[in-house]
C-alpha cells in the first residue's frame, strides 16, 4: 500500500533503532558538562540525609572527599560546595563564611589538597547560609523604616569572601546574592589579592523562586520572609538579559540561569546573547518533584532524569548543576 506521505519526507526513518537515533541526535550530554552541588556541615560525626532531597546528604569532611572521588570516577569533574555552619556560629554579617577556619573554607581546602587540579572546585559566594537572618547580605533600615539588604556594604563582604575562598583553593567563585555590581567588586578584589586565575561564575538571572524549598533545609537556612527585593521577578525576561550583560561587562567568566526547568525561555535567550559559557542550575525543587513522582510510581525516574537534562542542554546550557550529576553520568556510560 502506497503511503500518502511523500517518500522523500519521512522523518521516522531516522528513528528506526537506538543506533540511528544516537547517530542523528541534535543534542549531546557529557559528564564534563555536569557540576555536582554538595553540602558540608559542621558538627556531624557521619553524613546526614536531607529528607526533602532523597539521596542527597550533608557531609562530613571525610564523606565529602569520598563522594568527590566517586563523582570523579564517574566522570563528573566539577563540584560546587555549600557550607552549613552551626547556628551558634551565625551572625548578622555572615562572618563564619569568610573566616579561614569556617566550615566552607575548610572544605574547599580539603578538596583542593586531595584532588589538586583534577577536580574543579567551585565555591558558593553568598552570605545566606552564614547569617542569622538568612538573607544574602548585610541588613539595614531604610528611610521608610523597612529592613532591607544594603547593597554596597554587602559587596565588601562578598569581596572578602571571594578572596578567602580563593585562598582556600577554589578554582571558581560563584556569587549568587544578586547584588548590583558584585562581579566587578569581586574581580577587582581577586586580582588585587593575586588570584587573577580564579574564575567567576555569576548567578546572573536568579529568580525569586518557589522551587528552592528543599535547598533551605539542606543549608539549614534561617530565612524568615523572602528575597523578592533582590532576586528577579518570575514574570520578567528582559531584566535577565540586562543583568547578564552587566555581569559580562563587569568580568564574569561564566553566567547562570537559576532555576532551570521553569526558565527554559530565559536560558535560550541568554545562550543566544552570551559570549561566555552559560550554566543553569536544576534546583532542589525540580529534583524533589521528579524524585517524589518516581517514588510514587507516577513516572519512571531514569528516563525523566535524562529528559530533564536534555531539555536544559537543548535550551542552551553549556554547564548543568544537578544533584543527579553522578547518576546521569553513569546512565550516559550505559
Amino acid at each position: 500500500m502506497n503511503s500518502i506521505f511523500p517518500p522523500h519526507r519521512r522523518p521516522r526513518r531516522l528513528r528506526t533503532s537506538p543506533v540511528m537515533r544516537d547517530f542523528t541526535a541534535e543534542t549531546d550530554l557529557n559528564p564534563s558538562r555536569f557540576v555536582l552541588p554538595m553540602f558540608i556541615a559542621d558538627g556531624l560525626d557521619a553524613p546526614r540525609d536531607i529528607s526533602s532531597l532523597p539521596g542527597v546528604q550533608q557531609h562530613t569532611t571525610d564523606s565529602l572527599l569520598a563522594a568527590v572521588e566517586g563523582a570523579a570516577e564517574a566522570g563528573v569533574k566539577a563540584v560546587d560546595l555549600f557550607g552549613v555552619p552551626l547556628d551558634s556560629d551565625k551572625d548578622a554579617d555572615g562572618s563564619c563564611g569568610i573566616a579561614e577556619d569556617g566550615v566552607l573554607n575548610r572544605a574547599l581546602s580539603a578538596v583542593r589538597e586531595r584532588f589538586g587540579d583534577d577536580v574543579l572546585v567551585i565555591a558558593d559566594t553568598c552570605l545566606d547560609e552564614f547569617t542569622d537572618h538568612g538573607h544574602c547580605g548585610v541588613l539595614t533600615v531604610d528611610d521608610r523604616g523597612r529592613t532591607v539588604v544594603e547593597n554596597d556594604a554587602t559587596l565588601q563582604r562578598y569581596a572578602d569572601m571571594a578572596v578567602a575562598q580563593a585562598n582556600a583553593g577554589a578554582h571558581v567563585v560563584s556569587p549568587s546574592g544578586m547584588m548590583d555590581g558584585q562581579v566587578q567588586v569581586i574581580r577587582e578584589a581577586l586580582d588585587d589579592a593575586g588570584h587573577q586565575d580564579v574564575s567567576i561564575m555569576a548567578y546572573s538571572a536568579k529568580y525569586a523562586s518557589a522551587f528552592y524549598g528543599p535547598f533551605r533545609e539542606a543549608v539549614g537556612s534561617s530565612l524568615q520572609g523572602d528575597r523578592r527585593t533582590y532576586q528577579q521577578d518570575a514574570r520578567n525576561l528582559r531584566e535577565s538579559i540586562l543583568e547578564t550583560q552587566l555581569d559580562i561587562d563587569e568580568g564574569a567568566d561564566m553566567v547562570m540561569v537559576k532555576p532551570g526547568m521553569p526558565y527554559l525561555d530565559v536560558l535560550r535567550e541568554i545562550a543566544d546573547m552570551s559570549p561566555v559559557p552559560v550554566a543553569t542550575y536544576q534546583v532542589s525543587g525540580e529534583y524533589a518533584m521528579i524524585s517524589a513522582a518516581a517514588q510514587n510510581g507516577w513516572i519512571d525516574l531514569e528516563p525523566a532524569i535524562m529528559e530533564s537534562l536534555y531539555g536544559l542542554r537543548r535550551a542552551g546550557a553549556d554547564i548543568i548543576l544537578t544533584y543527579w550529576a553522578v547518576k546521569a553520568a553513569r546512565l550516559l556510560k550505559g
